[in-house]
């Protein structure tokens, strides 16, 4: 219930446009710019990643992992996934939507990196509280892939292989 309070709230809220699109490659280019800053958590995750391994009291460095290390080596790999996830689901949304509501690309990139970092902090404090973190990045991808799909079944489904 949340994240689509946050997004209609920033939608309607915040002072800015997304600039004009006519043609699926500007809007292509566009999600691409923006899925940029959606790496900011995961290129941080990584330089924690690096420094707590290199500052770990293991004694082999390929060894069995400490937990402080464990935790951002594992939140790394997640939100690449995700991230993969999320940016073929931007793009392929960059694609259906109309001119007035690529607004939702930057919004949706924010979150996504808010969440991202939501669940990385919930992820250190404790197991059991990483399912907030986790569902605000999930579920919002979840309902892009559905109005994806949705598009392209029943709203164009001529275009499909087009």
């Amino acid at each position: 219930l949340l994240c689509p309070c946050l997004i209609y709230g920033a939608y309607v809220f915040l002072p800015f446009d997304a600039p004009l699109l006519p043609t699926v490659s500007a809007r292509l280019v566009y999600t691409l710019r923006c899925a940029a800053f959606a790496t900011f958590p995961i290129v941080l995750g990584m330089i924690v990643s690096g420094i707590s391994r290199l500052c770990s009291s293991a004694l082999e460095p390929f060894g069995e992992l400490q937990q402080e290390v464990e935790i951002h080596r594992t939140y790394v790999s997640q939100s690449i996934h995700l991230f993969i996830l999320y940016f073929f689901n931007m793009a392929v949304l960059a694609t259906y939507l109309p001119q007035e509501l690529l607004k939702l690309i930057p919004l949706l990139t924010g979150l996504f990196a808010i969440s991202r970092l939501i669940y990385w902090l919930s992820y250190a404090i404790g197991r059991s509280f990483r399912a907030f973190g986790f569902s605000v990045t999930f579920l919002p991808l979840l309902a892009m892939l559905l109005w994806n799909l949705y598009s392209m079944f029943v709203v164009e489904p001529e275009n499909l292989l087009a």
